[in-house]
């Protein structure tokens, strides 16, 4: 168990949620590490084991975890300085959200911000900005990690023998559902758009006038998201933005402004940064409609209708969602609902948010439809949907045959972990590397 754990911290350092709050002890610090031009305090060492043992108590007693530590730290700065020799980019809007999801994570932990701040040795501001920092590093080593994954298979022989070696160490694979779901947001009023409307072009004309389009965006935009980053949306994958919004992005040169742009959301005016085949690095800034006046009362109507209609077998679900659904991720699969980055139909309900996990839990058996259901999400504005159950699997242990995929993806990941601890052991021998006890 105590070689598992390590394992889990090793991974949280390198490549998964570690944070990096370098706290000066009361106590004279000193260097457990040199790599490169950089060293590593033991004050930091100590730090990460102390939140690595709050969120594992198992880890207390175990005596080599400095050691494990410190050799994920090492790994970490040889990666990031490839990293950054290779011009690697990432997605800082989101950076600058994780982190202040996770600090109010972290606050929870302690009894008031005066404990975190002496047992961590760092201000709140401190804390705040080492988390952002190792946040951002993690991102940059991900990003390596995929592009140097890139391409890797495996066959059907090396993923028997994978699982042949892991078959009692392979935890029981988790419940996992299968589900779709038609979306409906009330119109807007043709008063609240031509509102929004004047907004938005008083707005761009100061744009055109020379105003500064960050400085515009931190001041008026209601991306909630993105404004206080002048707007910044960081670099996004080609097909994950709102088609309208996209298309007009990518007609954009770098540097230039788009004309007004409608999506579901609201007016946006985009600004172009940097193009590359795949990808577009934009900022934006959006004046949304306001639905609260919206006609809630029939859009429930229409959703009720929708599904008589489906459940009598008169429509079909994934019809009916490509053609009413205002999502436009999941309208364009039939209503199907994809978690971010995935292309696996199953998921596990507990990676939702309670709301939904508690609707899809009425639904028993496949081909169950929700009533009409308000959702509220964290972000953006309240909208109503009706979820059908497609397939729902109880938690069982891993079969060969029937959890093919599942086996897959898992001997596909043991098959890049091991590609890429060499390409780092191999850039070991490249950077000069000194360490002492700890």
């Amino acid at each position: 168990m105590k070689k598992v754990l390590r394992k889990a911290a090793l991974l949280l350092l390198v490549g998964s949620s570690s944070l990096q709050m370098s706290a000066l002890a009361d106590v004279a610090d000193r260097i457990v590490a040199v790599v490169g031009n950089e060293v590593i305090f033991k004050s930091e060492i100590d730090t990460r084991a102390l939140m690595l043992r709050m969120q594992y108590p198992q880890l207390m007693q175990d005596t080599g975890l400095s050691r494990s530590i410190l050799d994920g730290l090492i790994d970490q700065k040889i990666v990031l300085a490839k990293a950054q020799i290779d011009s690697i980019s990432i997605d800082e809007n989101s950076v600058v959200s994780m982190a202040s999801d996770r600090f109010r994570e972290l606050s929870t932990k302690f009894a008031s911000k005066a404990e975190m701040e002496s047992r961590l040795g760092k201000s709140s501001a401190g804390i705040l900005e080492g988390i952002r920092q190792e946040l951002r590093n993690q991102q940059l080593v991900d990003t390596l990690r995929r592009k140097k994954s890139a391409g890797v298979t495996v066959s059907y022989n090396e993923m028997m023998a994978f699982y042949a070696a892991n078959r009692e160490k392979i935890p029981q694979i988790p419940e996992e559902v299968s589900v779709s779901q038609i979306i409906k947001y009330p119109p807007v009023s043709e008063e609240n758009r031509a509102q929004s409307l004047a907004t938005i072009e008083r707005i761009r004309k100061e744009v055109k006038a020379g105003a500064d389009f960050a400085a515009m965006a931190k001041q008026y935009s209601q991306d909630p998201g993105s404004a206080q980053a002048g707007g910044d949306l960081g670099f996004i994958p080609k097909g994950q933005l709102i088609p309208s919004f996209e298309n007009a992005a990518y007609a954009l040169k770098e540097g230039q402004i788009s004309d007004i742009v409608e999506t579901r959301y609201g007016y946006h005016l985009i600004q172009l940064l940097s193009k590359e085949q795949a990808s577009i690095h934009v900022r934006h800034i959006l004046i949304v409609f306001d639905r609260k006046a919206g006609d809630f009362a029939g859009v429930i109507r229409q959703l009720e209708a929708l599904r008589s209609d489906i459940v009598s077998g008169k429509e079909d679900f994934a019809a009916m969602a490509k053609k009413y659904s205002e999502d436009p991720a999941s309208s364009a699969i039939g209503g199907q609902i994809l978690l971010s980055g995935s292309t696996n139909p199953m998921f596990s309900p507990s990676s939702l948010r309670s709301q939904l996990q508690q609707i899809i839990a009425t639904l028993k058996k496949s081909g169950d439809i929700s009533d009409p259901q308000k959702i509220d999400p964290q972000q953006g504005e309240s909208f109503y949907a009706i979820f059908r159950l497609n397939e729902r699997k109880a938690a069982h242990t891993l079969d060969p045959e029937k959890d093919y995929t599942y086996l897959e993806e898992l001997a596909l990941n043991d098959k890049n972990q091991q590609l890429f601890s060499k390409w780092v052991q191999q850039l070991r021998k490249e950077v000069y590397v000194r360490t002492s006890d700890i």
